[in-house]
């Protein structure tokens, strides 16, 4: 049985067991049955919407910079609060990972075709013709060998 199943056997009326023995024999932790959890203020939602609003408009924005726009609209805030929100929200930073810079294996590699050229004349370079090309990047007219 899941914990909400086995906090709803407690008996609290008519009870043969005192709840301190009911707790024990669920296995309940009896201090979380007596607890009733406090409903979000008014301020904080108005600060989740407030951050929602910021998020969707510039989803780049980290917890830093929404404090620093929520402080610059006179709010009482700090990044702690905002990164908590953010966090219960599930609102994460859209930024760039690592490792960009890394080729992708499955692309395909293409040789320098102007390796071993010297340019001799103006315009030579320019007037190659690539698809006569062979191995090394090295014209197939230009090979010596």
């Amino acid at each position: 049985m899941d914990r909400e199943a086995r906090r709803q056997l407690v008996e609290w009326e008519q009870r043969e067991l005192p709840i301190r023995l009911q707790a024990q024999l669920l296995g309940l932790n009896r201090t979380a049955l007596y607890y009733q959890p406090v409903p979000p203020s008014p301020g904080e939602i108005a600060l989740k919407h407030r951050i929602d609003e910021l998020y969707t408009s510039h989803p780049y924005y980290g917890y830093r910079r929404i404090t620093a726009q929520l402080q610059r609209e006179d709010q009482q805030v700090n990044h702690k609060a905002v990164a908590r929100h953010m966090r219960e929200m599930g609102l994460a930073t859209i930024y760039p990972g690592p490792n960009l810079s890394k080729r992708a294996r499955a692309a395909a590699i293409y040789p320098y075709l102007l390796a071993n050229i010297t340019a001799n004349a103006p315009n030579h370079i320019w007037g190659l013709d690539v698809r006569r090309v062979g191995s090394y990047g090295i014209p197939v007219e230009d090979r010596r060998g």
